[in-house]
């Protein structure tokens, strides 16, 4: 029996109207929000397994446009079905198959073009949730045109030291409380990094908090939990406004 790999309960959420637009970038759909002014500073937002139209995701993006950013989440999934709540984790081995979050270089290069190119953005950091954490982690390992990164609760890859090679600074944030994640994983994850990792780093764990938490709307939060929300995604866009 496969523990539910990434299980959070989306429960009912509330409808979000976003404030960005959707554009076509060669073969990938993406959702962007710019801030009012000009700013070469960028961040790329690798939304989880439910996709790139989910509102919460788009939320981040919108939060993340307003300290400054032109912010961007592709659809990584490349049209494809994300994962449904209706779906039957049993399946999800075999989803993941198809959605290997270890292989988004290609669209990953497509945005950072796009970014550059289109957008004149001179410093670009990335933030990725859940499924997108596990893609931030091989990002940072692999392009070093991404200056600052931070993965949100994504399952540790754990397949050669070169795991914990990081090109650039990278931030992990996890629950205290993730069924997804043991305590055991996270410290070794510390000392790998302690071993092999010569950029700066960072790993926090936030108490009782589930797989998921840092994506929530605030007119989702429950009030135990809106101080920890509240202070991961603080921390997040400190990181990047250190490092980008």
């Amino acid at each position: 029996q496969m523990a539910d790999p990434f299980l959070y309960h989306t429960g009912e959420r509330s409808k979000y109207g976003c404030l960005g637009h959707e554009v076509q970038i060669e073969h990938i759909k993406a959702y962007v929000c710019r801030p009012s002014f000009f700013t070469d500073k960028a961040v790329i937002v690798i939304h989880d397994i439910f996709g790139w139209l989910f509102p919460d995701i788009r939320y981040i993006v919108d939060l993340i446009a307003g300290h400054g950013y032109i912010t961007i989440c592709p659809d990584f999934f490349k049209g494809t079905d994300p994962w449904k709540t209706t779906d039957h984790w049993a399946d999800f081995a075999d989803w993941m198959k198809d959605h290997d979050p270890t292989k988004v270089d290609k669209e990953a290069d497509v945005v950072l073009k796009y970014l550059k190119e289109q957008c004149g953005a001179k410093k670009i950091g990335i933030v990725g949730f859940s499924w997108g954490g596990m893609a931030v982690h091989h990002l940072m390992l692999k392009n070093p045109q991404l200056t600052a990164g931070v993965s949100l609760y994504g399952r540790i890859i754990r397949d050669s030291e070169e795991r914990y090679n990081l090109l650039n600074p990278t931030f992990f944030i996890f629950g205290e409380k993730d069924h997804t994640i043991s305590y055991d994983q996270i410290t070794l994850l510390e000392e790998k990094l302690k071993q092999y990792c010569e950029v700066a780093y960072k790993i926090k764990v936030y108490p009782g908090q589930v797989h998921g938490f840092a994506q929530l709307k605030p007119e989702d939060m429950k009030p135990d939990d809106k101080p920890y929300i509240e202070e991961a995604r603080k921390d997040m866009i400190d990181w990047i406004k250190i490092f980008t």
